[in-house]
């Protein structure tokens, strides 16, 4: 193992505490805004998979695992284009989250707003792009910090 990795290089909740408050109160903001959370739960995977954050893809597959959710949408959810598993509001959201997460590719274009906004109102589009923002946010901290998975280092 690269003791590197098992290395925190930040610790916030010392260093800065405000960073960590600032955070939990966009996840509390998500967790109340109506969306579903299992919906929020995929996105959060999905966006830390793309990002490569393997504390947060740790924390959000045992939280997944924990309300029940299926193996094979699990396994399958890097490749969600490819598989039947997902109902389309789902592969909305992860078009709207990858895009998003990967914004410098295209800048959203408009057709992809057309696309996601069929299957959310204009609010829950809103809040489903702060879910992004906010696990974008996670991934970059815990990233900088070095915070290895299944780590209770925050």
């Amino acid at each position: 193992m690269n003791s590197d990795l098992a290395t925190c290089r930040l610790d916030y909740k010392t260093s800065a505490p405000g960073v960590y408050k600032a955070m939990e109160a966009l996840d509390e903001y998500v967790a109340e805004c109506g969306l579903e959370s299992n919906l929020v739960l995929l996105v959060q995977l999905y966006v830390s998979q793309i990002n490569g954050c393997a504390y947060c893809v740790d924390m959000h597959w045992k939280e997944l695992k924990a309300t029940g959710e299926r193996d094979v949408r699990l396994y399958s959810l890097s490749v969600w284009r490819h598989c039947p598993y997902f109902t389309d509001r789902e592969r909305a959201a992860l078009m709207w989250a990858e895009g998003v997460t990967l914004v410098t590719n295209d800048h959203l274009p408009d057709a992809l707003h057309r696309s996601v906004a069929a299957y959310f109102d204009e609010r829950s589009l809103a809040d489903l792009t702060l879910a992004i923002v906010a696990i974008n946010g996670w991934n970059r901290l815990m990233l900088a910090a070095r915070v290895p998975p299944s780590s209770i280092l925050l």
